[in-house]
Parts: structure tokens; sequence; C-alpha cells
């Protein structure tokens, strides 16, 4: 049997990972400022995770959710306590798709209505709900197809009011990541972020705020929804919640009453997860990564916006898009091949940057340097 052949892939082996740097099969050394796209956020094998881990491993490492799990209730005030939002409650899944899934539908169940808005250049998942919100026509089948699903121009506050005048009480959920990742590293405005808690109030919508990638203090705040002072109705998380072991979950407002069935799931909430997502939230609150994040996000930006060849510097923290020309379209490989940096991307030609809120200012001169270097012999060689 041969894998599904889906993944491009690079022709690198990693084989070991400490903090924000990995190694391949040949001993090589790289800088990871991808973080296996946004999942790891405290570090490769930090010491309190992977203490945390084993010892639940040791113990017990999978019951299902027809008996008590001390573990859940425990991270359900943890991260109450962390993202602010203690009079929320916590259902726990495996993935950001099911995340956004499971938002969805409860939204449906919540006022009984159908219609959800969603945004260009938006990325919420692939499964079935969550990829018809998807701004992808490649990626959603046939079988996926609704038109319950109103996508609208991001951060234009002008045509989602006519679509809420339009639809009004149709309308079940508005659907947004804070910063949209795929999508290119796209910041929703604190006017349009604000404006959309606005109309929800207004026709008993339900805004579900994707922090699937933008969430879990990669922005230097909790939720990048956070730096528009509002609250959403539902939170949706996973990447960066588990540091690479797979949780996802949504933080619920106390307005949505649940009844037994409501939602359910085989894995999510499992004792080895919640183990994981309770190390990472001890590491960012113990070590402050927010505010690292913040520090040394804002330095990267100031820095990058020092290079007269970048198109434009988007995003907040360390979520950060380098929005390049087609003439340096070669810019991410060199980064890889040559200097051994890893990083994401967005098409057509914005290089992502995803590292762990742990990054520190000379890991970022390392990256800063390198990418100098490439640009300064594109110059020349123009």
């Amino acid at each position: 049997m041969n894998l599904f052949d889906v993944y491009p892939i690079n022709a690198i082996e990693i084989v070991k990972g400490q903090g924000s740097l990995v190694w391949d099969s040949k001993g090589q050394e790289y800088l990871d400022l991808y973080g296996g796209h946004a999942v790891i956020s405290i570090g490769h094998t930090h010491p309190h995770y992977v203490e945390r881990v084993t010892e639940q491993l040791n113990k017990l490492g999978f019951y299902s959710n027809s008996v008590e799990i001390p573990l859940q209730q425990a991270l359900a005030q943890k991260l109450g306590q962390v993202s602010g939002k203690e009079d929320y409650s916590l259902f726990l899944i495996s993935s950001g798709a099911e995340a956004n899934e499971n938002a969805l539908k409860l939204a449906s169940f919540y006022n009984g209505r159908k219609k959800v808005i969603a945004f260009k250049g938006a990325f919420h998942g692939r499964t079935s709900l969550a990829v018809s919100t998807t701004d992808n026509p490649k990626i959603v089948a046939p079988v996926n197809e609704t038109d319950n699903i109103i996508f609208l121009p991001h951060n234009d506050e002008s045509a989602l009011e006519q679509a809420f005048i339009q639809f009004g009480n149709e309308i079940s959920s508005v659907i947004i990541e804070g910063i949209q990742g795929v999508g290119g590293i796209k910041v929703a405005t604190q006017g349009f972020l604000q404006k959309i808690r606005s109309l929800c109030d207004q026709y008993n919508a339900v805004f579900i705020a994707d922090s699937v990638q933008d969430g879990y203090g990669r922005t230097g705040q909790f939720y990048a929804h956070d730096w528009a002072s509002i609250n959403a109705d539902i939170y949706t998380m996973a990447k960066g919640m588990g540091n690479g072991f797979p949780i996802g979950a949504i933080s619920i407002a106390p307005k949505f009453k649940p009844w037994h069935g409501m939602l359910g799931t085989t894995f999510g909430g499992n004792h080895l997860a919640c183990a994981a997502a309770l190390a990472v939230l001890e590491v960012i609150e113990e070590d402050n990564l927010l505010q690292n994040a913040s520090t040394v996000g804002s330095y990267l930006i100031e820095e990058l916006n020092k290079f007269s060849q970048i198109r434009e510097v988007r995003g907040r923290g360390l979520m950060i898009g380098i929005d390049l020309p087609e003439e340096l379209s070669h810019v991410k490989k060199e980064l890889l091949f040559k200097h051994h940096i890893f990083t994401g991307e967005a098409k057509p030609n914005v290089i992502r940057l995803l590292p762990a809120l742990n990054l520190s200012k000379a890991h970022a001169d390392r990256f800063l340097e390198s990418f100098s270097t490439i640009l300064k012999a594109a110059e020349v060689s123009a």
C-alpha cells in the first residue's frame, strides 16, 4: 500500500526538535519559523510538556466521555482563567475543522436558522460544513455544496450591513478569522469585528470567532479578536492548543444551553490531550508568552518594514505575512534549502511566519540576516 498523494512534500525528514530548532535525518539544523503550521506554540519537546504527557501516559492514555475525567474540568478552568473567559463553557474535540463544524452546528441549534456569513479569503477547515464556509471551490466537493453560505468581501462594513438587511432573521451565524491565515495574513479591522458584534446582537445571530490559527496567544492577545475589545459568542481553537498533540475546542458563551447528545466526540477531551493542553497553558502563563509574542513579533514587523523590496508586511505578534513581488517568489525556497529556515506560505507570494511563542530575539535576528542576504543577492542579479 502507498500513501494517498495529496501533500506536496519537501525532501527533508525531521527527526528531532528542541525549542525553535529542528534537525533532519542527516544532522542538519533548521530554524523553525513555521511550527508545523502554527501548531508548535511552546517550542519542540518543551521539558514541562514532555513531563506532563509522559506522566499521564504512564497512568492512563484514554477512556471515553462516559466517565468523569477531572483533567477536562482542570483544562476548562485554566483556559477560562488564561483567556479571560471564565464564564464560558468548554467542549473538547480533536481538530480545528471539528471545532468550526461544531460551532456552526451549535449556532444553528441556538436560533434554528440556516444561513451563514463567511468572507472572501476565509479558510475554516475541510469537513462538510466547515469547508462550505471556506473560500476555495477546489476543495469543496459536490456533496459539500450548499446555498446557505453567503460570502462577503473581507472588511467591508457596508456589504455586511446590506447582507443583514437582505437576509435578516435567516442568518444563523457569522464566522470570521481574526487574522486570515491561508488567506495571506489579512487582519480583520477592529471596526469590522465590532460591526459584526453589533449586527449579531441586533439580529440574534451568533458571532463565531475562528481562532484555530490566530488564537492561543499568537498575536499577543489570547484571541486575535480580543484586539477589537469585543466578546464573540463562540471561539474555536486547535493548532497551538496541544503543541502537536491533536486537540481542539470551542469556548461557548453562557447564553447557550446544552442538552445530552447535542454534541459528541469519541477522542475529544481524552486524558493525554488534556494533559498536553494543560502543559501548554501552564507554560504560556508561567513564561509570559503572550508578552513575548507581542515583543518579538513587533520587533520582526518593525525590522521587516525596513526592506523596500517587500510589498507589505501584515499581521500581529508572531503571526506575520511578508507579501513579496513576483520577482522574489524564490525567497521561501532559498530560506529553506540554502539558509535552513522553515517558513509557511500563502498564495501567490506571501511568506508566513508562525513560530513558537517563545521565539527568541536572537533567532528572529538569524532569520532577518538570512532574509537580508537573499534580498541583497536578488538585487545584484537583477
